[in-house]
C-alpha cells in the first residue's frame, strides 16, 4: 500500500481548547480527537501527519501547539510528525512570537493565519506582508487559508515574501457546488507562476453538492475539473495532500476522500502520485527523513 503524508489534521478538543467559530456549525460541535482520526488513517495508508491549527481563541494559540506536541509524542501509527501553529502576523510582536515558538516548540514546521473569515484588509496591513516574508528565513512555511474571492489578494501578499514557502490550502477554496470555474482558474494560475507557493489538495469534497453525489465516481466527477487544474498550475513538484478531517465529513467521510483522490489520480505514474502523497510534503514542510 502507497504511503501517505496528510498535511491538514484538525483536531477538536472542547474539553481543553476553545474554537467559537464552531458555535454556530453544527457539524463540529463535540470532540474529534486523535483515537477516532487514527482508526480510520491507518488502515488508508496514512503513515505521517501534520496537525493543522484550529483558529482557537489567540489567548490559547500556544496552548493549542503544547497539546498536540504533547500528543505526539504517544503517536506511533500514524505518526504526528509536525504542526502548523497559529499566529497573527498583524502584530507588531509577531517576530518575537516565533522566536519563542522556534526555542521552546521544535515539532511547529510553519504558520497560519485564518483569511477567509476576516476582513479583507487585514493580509494587506502595513508589517503583515513583512512578518510572512521572514518566516522562510527563520526554516518555516506559512499555510494561506483564503476564500476564492480573496484569490487577488494572496496573490499580492505572496508577492512581497518571496523566501517563504506558501501553502494555498484547499486549492483556493473553489466554488464546487456550483462548478464556478471562473474566474477562479485564471487566478490559480497567476498564483502558480511564483515559484515559492504550492498548492493543497485538501478539502474541496466539503464544498459539494453532496446530494447530488451517489457513489464515488459522482464525487470524482464534481472535483475533477478543480484537482486537475491545480496540479496543472502547480506542476506535481509543487503540490500536497491533505484530509482536512474532520471538515472533509461535512460531506462525506475520510475514507471516501481517499477514494475520490484515487480515482482522480487514475492513469498518473507512480512516481507523481508519490510527489503528492508524501515526498513534497517532507520537502516543503521540512520535515525528517522518513523511515
Amino acid at each position: 500500500m502507497r504511503e501517505w503524508t496528510d498535511t491538514h489534521l484538525h483536531l477538536l478538543e472542547p474539553e481543553h481548547l476553545h474554537y467559537d467559530w464552531t458555535a454556530d456549525f453544527a457539524p463540529l460541535q463535540g470532540r474529534f480527537g486523535w483515537e477516532r482520526y487514527a482508526a480510520q488513517a491507518q488502515v488508508l495508508g496514512i503513515t505521517r501527519v501534520l496537525h493543522m491549527e484550529v483558529d482557537v481563541r489567540e489567548s490559547q494559540m500556544e496552548a493549542e501547539s503544547d497539546f498536540i506536541a504533547a500528543l505526539a509524542q504517544t503517536t506511533e501509527q500514524p505518526r504526528i510528525v509536525g504542526l502548523i501553529a497559529p499566529c497573527r502576523p498583524e502584530h507588531a510582536d509577531f517576530p518575537t512570537y516565533v522566536a519563542r515558538q522556534k526555542a521552546q516548540r521544535p515539532l511547529v514546521r510553519g504558520f497560519r493565519r485564518v483569511l477567509h473569515t476576516q476582513a479583507d484588509e487585514l493580509s494587506q496591513q502595513a508589517g503583515f506582508a513583512q512578518h510572512v516574508a521572514q518566516l522562510g528565513a527563520q526554516g518555516y512555511s506559512y499555510d494561506l487559508c483564503v476564500a476564492a474571492r480573496q484569490l487577488p489578494l494572496a496573490l499580492a501578499l505572496a508577492r512581497q515574501a518571496p523566501q517563504t514557502n506558501i501553502v494555498l490550502d484547499h486549492c483556493g477554496v473553489p466554488d464546487v457546488a456550483g462548478q464556478g470555474l471562473d474566474p477562479w482558474r485564471q487566478q490559480l494560475r497567476e498564483l502558480a507562476a511564483l515559484p515559492h507557493v504550492h498548492c493543497k489538495i485538501s478539502g474541496v469534497i466539503a464544498y459539494g453538492r453532496a446530494a447530488d453525489w451517489t457513489d464515488l465516481p459522482s464525487i470524482a466527477r464534481d472535483l475533477r475539473p478543480f484537482v486537475e487544474h491545480a496540479i496543472d498550475c502547480f506542476g506535481w513538484d509543487r503540490v500536497v495532500w491533505g484530509s482536512d478531517w474532520p471538515v472533509c465529513e461535512v460531506t462525506r467521510h475520510l475514507s471516501d476522500w481517499m477514494g475520490v483522490t484515487q480515482l482522480l489520480l487514475q492513469g498518473c505514474s507512480g512516481d507523481e502520485i508519490d510527489r503528492l502523497a508524501h515526498r513534497n510534503a517532507q520537502r516543503i514542510y521540512r520535515l525528517e527523513a522518513e523511515a
